[in-house]
């Protein structure tokens, strides 16, 4: 272990792997018809899949899929380049920690602990790399279940039946893609230990905030679940 590791560095390592986790149980399983942009969307994705069913011509709708996906490649590329760059900061790593250990603004560290803060964020990318990557091949099974769809006219059971389960299937692929950006917004909280453990709380702390309120108290989720009330027929004046 490193010498100068603190226990504050241990508490802030162990705050941000709890927040990270924690904010994607909660988001990802156990909001399931809470009023968050997530759940909006899987709401709005159903009558999505259900008017995609009425229309002969889906042109439209496998544009918007290939659209996202081309994002998620967006960031699957990006991602490598990142994680390129990091490890090839350990064949200088010397130099890396003489730069940064020099700074004004950063907290003097041993180079072991430079090491594990630059593998932290390594790990970090890594997962996000994986995330997008499952959800490249998701999107693929949708244009799957896009393109096997039965031609118009459906029954109604039948129309909303298959409708749900495409949705489901393209919410799968979202929740991954969001697995894969919410490590970028954590990556930077990680960038914060340079600075020192407290920053790093600090940060982990600021990204929940942040992450919290693009969810469930932002001016999109507002508008979007205005739409989601007038697609589920409820009253949008309340």
């Amino acid at each position: 272990m490193p010498p100068d590791l603190a226990a504050l560095d241990l508490i802030a390592f162990v705050w941000f792997v709890t927040a990270w986790v924690g904010f994607t149980v909660i988001q990802d399983h156990l909001l399931t018809g809470h009023r968050v942009v997530n759940q909006h969307l899987k709401v709005i994705r159903r009558h999505w899949m259900e008017r995609m069913l009425e229309r002969d011509n889906r042109i439209m709708d496998s544009q918007l899929v290939g659209h996202t996906m081309q994002s998620c490649t967006f960031f699957a590329s990006t991602n490598m380049l990142i994680l390129a760059g990091l490890v090839g900061s350990f064949g200088a790593i010397e130099h890396a920690h003489e730069i940064i250990t020099n700074l004004s603004f950063t907290v003097k560290t041993s180079r072991q602990l430079f090491e594990i803060k630059i593998l932290l964020m390594v790990v970090v990318f890594t997962f996000g790399f994986f995330k997008f990557t499952w959800a490249l091949r998701q999107y693929n099974y949708c244009c799957a279940l896009i393109g096997s769809a039965p031609i118009t006219p459906l029954p109604p059971e039948e129309r909303r039946a298959m409708g749900e389960t495409i949705a489901e299937a393209l919410t799968l692929a979202v929740t991954a893609l969001n697995g894969g950006m919410r490590s970028y917004y954590f990556a930077l909280a990680v960038l914060a230990w340079m600075v020192g453990p407290l920053f790093f709380m600090l940060a982990t702390a600021t990204v929940l905030v942040v992450l919290t309120r693009r969810q469930a108290f932002s001016l999109t989720e507002k508008v979007i679940r205005v739409q989601t009330d007038r697609l589920e027929g409820k009253d949008t004046t309340k």
